[in-house]
């Protein structure tokens, strides 16, 4: 957590776009934090995970490995073990994942409700995938400001 909120204070994210919505049954978010717009791009740098131990288990997983992310919270995207960077996502719907990802916050309810407008909005297609479930979000997406906020 302390990674962005220093890229935010840093206005690391102001003026990005968010990159990458995705609508499968199972994984419903919105990914950001790409300053170059394009899922490849970070700070320069990578940094351990702090691994999410409270989540609860997944009511679809009989394995019991894979934890529910809830509607409303924000973690650290990555590729692998400790690749966090500057990328993050919003979870838009509640979503079954493995808990490598580092959840460090929460959208408010105004936030939900334009997150809801941008997930409505679906996703390009493409002429390879005229119904895609990952992708670019039909509703460009700007991050114009990100100020962290501490509450307890």
């Amino acid at each position: 957590m302390q990674s962005f909120v220093h890229l935010a204070r840093h206005r690391f994210y102001d003026r990005t776009v968010c990159h990458r919505l995705t609508a499968y049954p199972t994984l419903k978010v919105l990914q950001c934090g790409d300053p170059t717009g394009t899922g490849e791009g970070g700070p320069g740098y990578k940094y351990k995970d702090e691994l999410p131990v409270d989540l609860p288990p997944a009511p679809s997983d009989p394995t019991g490995a894979r934890r529910l992310y809830g509607r409303g919270l924000l973690a650290m995207a990555n590729a692998g073990p400790d690749t966090n960077g500057s990328q993050f996502f919003v979870v838009y719907g509640d979503s079954v994942l493995r808990p490598n990802y580092t959840v460090f916050g929460t959208v408010g309810a105004a936030g939900l409700e334009t997150l809801d407008k941008i997930a409505a909005g679906g996703i390009e297609q493409t002429a390879q995938d005229p119904a895609p479930v990952d992708g670019t979000p039909v509703l460009r997406t700007e991050l114009l400001s990100v100020r962290p906020s501490c509450r307890p």
